[in-house]
């Protein structure tokens, strides 16, 4: 069993007021593939470095299979990791460069050749096996570096944003291969990157940290988009944004532009309980859909005046301003049909779906409601 739990572990260096990663409580279940992910700055390469033993534990415990591993070195973690860059030793071929590390570990020839050949069977290197990393593409030399990572058969895979220095088509197709792959081996995984999307396409349950190293929330990647659980974490997953904006609570629901949007029940009870005069409201680009005109012949939807449109093909995302918006604040994006986007300068009416608006406290940024 290779289980990873991190019990109130905290990353404090030397001179700096403030720790890098704060009491993180996190447990990885055997076989998982967790993905830690996270804006710059909030810790999460070096929890991942943490696990890795090449960042001391100021305070708390990391274990691994049951047994604590805070002051063993990182040879004796049974861990591989890899890296950003690929790190792969020019002069030897993809063979040599795979099989290194069993070759320093004392494995004999034949099962070291057994064990190469195997992995790059997985990672389809076969045919590279002898050649040099140079005549080899970015994708190429990063699954060698997997492959590297694999033949040591170690209890926990480590990645640390694997694929920042791939091209965007090159990306997907390498973050589909690498999630495949742990799903046939069931090795525990903890990969980290800054990628949202990468989180949201490849991880078992995905954990996201916040600057300074604070976890916000642990859950499937369904989950994390449908029930956000504060305003941070709401913000951050989904492509593009969360809208997010203060509204004040009147009768029948909270004003937000040109309409008073109705909230859920639970929501409503919840700020009456708390005594609320305001709430930030969220709404996913993609929860508007286009106003249908009333027996008037005019619709009455949230307006939008049109700022910026991009158009992707089968999508469109329109960016605009609504009524009583600040100088400062964010456009509202609207996720449109691609195939009859609305033009700059144009007024679009819109209407949220039910039940699709998500509602927070203005002070604490908790999620209000069920």
């Amino acid at each position: 069993m290779a289980e990873v739990s991190y019990a109130q572990a905290t990353c404090q260096y030397a001179g700096n007021p403030e720790p890098s990663v704060n009491a993180l409580d996190l447990q990885i279940a055997d076989g998982e593939f967790m993905v830690l992910v996270g804006p710059s700055g909030s810790g999460k390469s070096t929890a991942l470095r943490m696990l890795a033993g090449l960042e001391d534990v100021t305070s708390g415990e990391i274990r691994i299979g049951g047994e604590p591993v805070s002051q063993k070195p990182p040879k004796d973690r049974d861990i591989a990791m890899v890296f950003q860059s690929y790190a792969l030793y020019p002069h030897m071929s993809v063979r040599e460069n795979m099989g290194f590390a069993l070759k320093l570990a004392g494995i004999g020839k034949e099962e070291r050749e057994k064990k190469v050949a195997e992995a790059a069977r997985l990672l389809n290197l076969t045919d590279y096996l002898d050649r040099k990393p140079k005549a080899l593409s970015g994708g190429q030399r990063q699954r060698v570096a997997m492959g590297r990572a694999i033949v040591r058969e170690p209890s926990v895979f480590l990645m640390d944003e694997p694929l920042s220095n791939l091209d965007a088509k090159l990306r997907v197709e390498t973050r589909s291969n690498i999630a495949q792959l742990q799903a046939r081996l069931k090795t525990t995984t903890l990969y980290v990157t800054h990628d949202q999307v990468e989180a949201m396409t490849m991880g078992d349950r995905v954990a996201i940290l916040k600057e300074g190293g604070f976890l916000q929330q642990v859950d499937t990647p369904r989950a994390l988009y449908e029930r956000p659980r504060n305003a941070f974490v709401a913000g951050f997953i989904g492509s593009p944004a969360m809208n997010l904006r203060r509204a004040k609570l009147v009768d029948g629901g909270a004003q937000l532009g040109n309409i008073v949007l109705p909230l859920q029940d639970s929501v409503a009870q919840a700020a009456r309980a708390e005594g609320l005069s305001e709430i930030i409201l969220g709404v996913r680009p993609e929860s508007f859909q286009t106003t249908q005109a009333g027996g008037s012949g005019t619709a009455s939807g949230l307006k939008i005046e049109v700022k910026l449109v991009e158009e992707l093909g089968a999508d469109a995302f329109v960016y605009g301003s609504i009524e009583g918006q600040g100088p400062d604040e964010k456009n509202y994006i609207v996720r449109f049909d691609g195939r009859v986007p609305p033009r700059i300068g144009e007024v679009i009416q819109v209407d949220v779906r039910t039940s699709e608006e998500h509602a927070f406290h203005p002070e604490t940024e908790e999620r209000l409601g069920d």
